[in-house]
């Protein structure tokens, strides 16, 4: 429509030929705005679903199964609507669902105490693993520890019947925040202890990062413990190429194992394992607040990929927007830092998992309670925020879903139709989750989106990279900044029709005036000397 209008208005031959290179502008940045519009648009809902009962009921891992179902793990403090059988405080809850979302089998697991599940996912057998940790010793928990807290895996049948099920730990507070199956079918698992007996042979000081290696039936291999004399813990695990292990966490230590440079309070903190477990280099990352990752991924080229998020405003981190920005870091297989984007607004935003885009680039899923700087669409409170990445970190799209109340998104895997599974939890019933049934409080929230939708009609055109607008709302005036801090040349605004409302060539750091806009969202568009451009959105207020 927009390029039917344009050629209405010029008749190609009645053009000037000083009047040539504006229609050529024109034409470009108009493609370009449908590009960014079009070509990278954000995914839709193609259905959400609730479940729960009168308590807190969160969902904290998705996966889709070999059968194009899902199966989700979490916890729940309910005892009616769609939960039977609880056994006192939180119990571990699991649903298995078809392709629809409509619930096949869920089982309650766990006992009289606290038990909370962070990691499901389905094993080469059919099976499930389950990773978590709990506080009970009774019903499906055998063989606790007795201290505060034991770390517990569970081994189920493709139907959910415990097959297997081990806590580990010793008589301090232990947790298994992470875990994945290995090549030999055994498991691998991350998290914290401050044990030292028991299962666990040593502690360094505070929290260590506590890192089992299980067999296929639950037997334990090894145990490893890194850390210095104050927190440590571990948070994601990935098994590599050659057979090892890489675990990320957070860090406050500056002695013991910790020998990478501690920036500031709590560090990313990254250690390669041996395939016995043992310290093969490390590396930290973040600035003098606070960085935690949530997970780590392969990337295309043999590196990895690690989201989380982050406090700091220096450091490794640049472009922090506010309070927390989700902060996602590129690295290659050595631990080199290649590049970094922290995402968000002025208020808190979490990077809470990751899973590569089939298109190429990655998917950020988490939450945001922003509404401003890369954020747009923010319906009220909390949301689920999901974000696209090239493979060189720059922002693509992002997109939020949710209602006013409440909306907070902890897991993301890819589909087989090229979309995506999205999991955390709801108190909402409008906005985009209009439909929905609230049992009360929070309850689990599934979301499942549709692919990407890519048109292929303008592909000639490269992608624009992320602008960087500030301040971000803005009232008078706004300065740009581009990922490779080119200077812009030629600026155009368009309002939400895409219509040109402002247009300037500008010099490196020039401000520019949009005191005559009327409040709204405005699209801003960038053309530099060396052929790049970029796009970003700013609020007027």
């Amino acid at each position: 429509m927009f390029l039917n209008k344009l050629f209405f208005k010029y008749n190609l031959n009645s053009i000037p030929r000083r009047g040539f290179r504006k229609f050529c502008v024109e034409i470009h940045f108009l493609m370009l705005l449908m590009v960014s519009t079009n070509l990278v648009s954000q995914p839709i809902i193609d259905w959400h679903k609730t479940y729960g009962g009168s308590y807190w009921d969160e969902s904290l891992c998705i996966q889709q199964t070999s059968d194009g179902g899902y199966i989700t793990v979490g916890r729940t403090g309910s005892s009616n609507g769609d939960i039977f059988g609880h056994r006192g405080g939180f119990d571990i809850w699991i649903l298995k669902l078809n392709n629809s979302g409509s619930i096949e089998w869920k089982k309650v697991l766990g006992g009289t105490g606290t038990d909370i599940a962070y990691t499901v996912f389905q094993t080469n057998d059919g099976g499930y693993f389950i990773s978590s940790y709990t506080s009970s010793n009774n019903y499906d928990v055998l063989g606790n520890h007795g201290g505060d807290y034991d770390g517990w895996v569970v081994k189920l049948s493709s139907t959910g019947n415990i097959e297997w099920q081990k806590a580990l730990g010793g008589s301090g507070w232990d947790a298994i925040w992470s875990s994945k199956q290995t090549d030999d079918n055994g498991f691998i698992l991350a998290g914290r202890s401050n044990s030292s007996d028991g299962d666990v042979s040593e502690n360094k000081g505070t929290f260590d990062y506590w890192i089992v290696k299980l067999d296929e039936n639950g037997a334990i291999e090894w145990s490893k413990t890194f850390g210095g004399s104050m927190e440590d813990i571990g948070k994601t695990v990935m098994q590599t190429e050659d057979g090892g292990y890489l675990v990320a966490g957070e860090s406050a230590s500056t002695d013991g194992d910790m020998t990478a440079s501690l920036h500031g309070n709590y560090d990313i903190w990254l250690i390669k394992l041996s395939g016995s477990g043992e310290m093969e280099w490390q590396q930290s990352y973040g600035g003098s607040a606070f960085e935690t990752p949530s997970e780590i991924i392969s990337a295309n080229d043999e590196g990895y990929v690690i989201t989380g998020y982050t406090g700091s405003p220096d450091g490794d981190v640049t472009g922090n927007h506010g309070i927390l920005d989700v902060w996602v870091i590129k690295i290659s297989n050595t631990g080199e830092l290649i590049w970094q984007n922290a995402l968000g607004g002025n208020q808190p935003d979490w990077g809470r998992a990751i899973v590569p885009a089939v298109n190429g680039g990655y998917i950020v899923a988490g939450t945001t309670h922003s509404s401003n700087g890369d954020v747009v669409g923010n319906d009220g409170g909390s949301e689920f925020w999901l974000v696209k990445l090239s493979e060189e970190g720059e922002l693509i799209w992002q997109q939020t879903y949710g209602g006013s109340m409440p909306d907070e998104c902890f897991s993301i895997d890819n589909t087989t139709d090229n979309g995506f599974i999205l999991s955390g939890f709801t108190w909402s019933t409008d906005g985009d989750l209009a439909g929905s049934e609230n049992k009360g409080y929070n309850d689990y929230c599934i979301i499942k989106l549709n692919p990407e939708p890519l048109s292929g009609t303008l592909s000639p055109l490269q992608i624009p990279g992320h602008l960087e607008i500030y301040p971000n709302p803005a009232s008078q005036y706004i300065s740009l900044k581009t990922p490779k801090d080119s200077p812009p040349i030629q600026i155009k605004i368009l309002d939400v029709l895409g219509r040109e409302v402002l247009q300037e060539d500008i010099s490196n750091e020039e401000q520019i005036s949009v005191q005559s806009l009327p409040n709204g969202i405005y699209t801003v568009l960038a053309s530099t000397l060396d052929g790049k451009e970029y796009v970003g959105k700013v609020q007027k207020q």
